[in-house]
């Protein structure tokens, strides 16, 4: 079964939810991007953020954190009905990520991704190379990241 099989273009699938909590962006900051409105309450007051808000990076990771746990459970629903999965992965590389706003302690991320295009490689018999658009929109519906992946998808 190939993505292309299983999902229409453009068609979004929500995979799922993130909580963004003061302790889980400064944690991820003081990691892997510990500026200072990531890491610090009270210096980010300072900052044209007006607050503590967490990493772009962070909300990108989120949200393949995101899609693996969605892919898992869409693995075992297909396994359920009889059909195997595409097997995906690794990406090689993303465009047009774009961090749209700024997301605080409490905010709810909602992720999604939709299949663009999909096309056999070449140099590769067996080989599609899938584009999937990937967002993520705030509690109130705003659009906060958006990024398009490749995914490579192998017999």
């Amino acid at each position: 079964m190939r993505m292309s099989e299983l999902y229409a273009v453009g068609e979004k699938a929500v995979i799922g939810s993130y909580v963004f909590t003061e302790e889980n962006i400064i944690h991820f900051a003081t990691r892997y991007d510990p500026q200072r409105f990531h890491v610090d309450k009270e210096a980010a007051k300072e900052t044209l953020f007006g607050g503590l808000c967490a990493s772009g990076w962070h909300t990108t990771a989120a949200w393949m954190r995101t899609f693996l746990a969605f892919w898992k459970r869409q693995s075992v629903a297909l396994a359920q009905r009889g059909l195997a999965a595409p097997n995906l992965g690794p990406s090689p590389g993303f465009q047009k990520l774009q961090w749209l706003r700024p997301i605080f302690p409490g905010d709810v991320v909602t992720y999604s991704v939709a299949l663009l295009s999909s096309r056999p490689l070449a140099s590769r018999p067996g080989w599609h190379l899938n584009t999937i658009l990937c967002e993520g929109v705030n509690q109130n519906g705003d659009p906060v990241m958006r990024f398009e992946s490749g995914v490579l998808e192998y017999d």
